[in-house]
């Protein structure tokens, strides 16, 4: 075992050491999670996977936008199966955030993306969602606190941003039957070659990439970026909103304000890579912020293990599937990216 892989393990055995010496008196018993699990309101669940699936294809339709921004043609059930796919690497597999960006790059270079645009897409679509995320949190912090309030205002919240990511999406079909791209073809980006000379240095490489990435906003057309931003709130959004009818499912009567906190707060211990999609790490936290805010422990862990289930476990199993659907329909990623590609932006 590597030393960087050996420190990670210690890591997460030292943060799970320290989380089960917390709430280990806090914990219930498996019998009342069960129980509580039976007794889950079933239309608050139909809610919450509504909510996720939903989720998931706004971050679909976030890459699909980017790479129409560069005149690079992706259907939606195709970018739905790559998001799939790469979710799933990435919540399985050791290192599986650049596997999954690798995985992601490799379609995107499949339907006919150069080598510089495929690079592009798989760094703007991560850059825009940390920006929607950031956005966030600062809307949650402009948000009033308030006590409990009851199942209503969480019932406003999850149909309102689904039906606000409707009318995204019908946004999004509307401007890619609207005209050709104003972006550059996909086949005008050539792909760079690397220089010879001395490796620059770690501060020379982060400006570089930054200015790459500055340059590459700047050629897809302001609709493009925007909507691709827009995409990706929505994405962070509605899997808030999916914690939040599971939590509402069993009885757990919280602010959606107070509740957003518990969920930035798990999105931030997320990004500390000590294993795959946060495993282990996410429940935790997940748990420990639910308790915190007041919700009993029985639906606490309930609501954790149902909201882990959508978000996460489930997904494995479809990311296979699509997987394989993939890989049946792959054409060679040598096929030549057309010069006037359909409108799709």
């Amino acid at each position: 075992m590597s030393t960087k892989r050996a420190l990670r393990v210690a890591a997460l055995l030292v943060v799970l050491g320290v989380a089960v010496l917390t709430l280990k008196d806090k914990l219930p018993d498996p019998a009342t999670i069960a129980a509580t699990i039976a007794s889950a309101n079933p239309w608050w669940l139909l809610l919450a996977a509504a909510a996720e699936m939903t989720s998931l294809r706004h971050f679909a339709l976030q890459q699909r936008r980017l790479l129409a921004g560069f005149g690079v043609r992706m259907s939606v059930p195709r970018a739905v199966a790559v998001t799939f796919t790469r979710s799933a690497i990435s919540f399985s597999l050791p290192a599986g955030s650049a596997m999954s960006a690798g995985f992601a790059f490799r379609q995107f270079r499949t339907a006919g993306a150069s080598r510089r645009t495929a690079g592009a897409v798989a760094v703007l679509s991560s850059v825009l969602s940390g920006v929607a995320l950031i956005l966030m949190y600062g809307a949650v912090v402009l948000i009033p606190r308030g006590g409990a309030t009851g199942n209503a205002d969480t019932l406003v919240l999850v149909l309102g941003l689904l039906v606000i990511a409707s009318v995204v999406f019908g946004l999004d079909f509307l401007l890619s039957r609207a005209g050709a791209p104003s972006g550059p073809p996909a086949g005008d980006h050539a792909d760079e070659e690397e220089r010879p000379g001395p490796r620059p240095g770690l501060i020379e490489r982060g400006k570089a990439s930054a200015g790459r990435i500055v340059a590459d906003l700047r050629r897809l057309p302001p609709r493009s970026w925007v909507l691709s931003l827009v995409h990706a709130t929505v994405n962070w959004g509605l899997d808030f909103a999916c914690l939040a009818a599971t939590a509402a499912a069993f009885g757990i009567d919280v602010s959606p304000a107070l509740l957003a906190t518990v969920y930035l707060t798990v999105q931030l211990v997320r990004q500390v890579p000590i294993s795959p999609g946060g495993i282990g790490v996410v429940e935790v936290a997940l748990l420990a912020g639910l308790v915190s805010a007041g919700a009993e422990h029985g639906p606490a862990a309930a609501a954790m293990l149902v909201y882990r289930l959508l978000s996460c476990w489930i997904i494995i199993p479809l990311g296979a599937l699509t997987y394989a659907t993939l890989r049946r329909r792959k054409t060679p990623a040598s096929q030549p990216a057309p010069r006037h590609p359909t409108p799709v932006a």
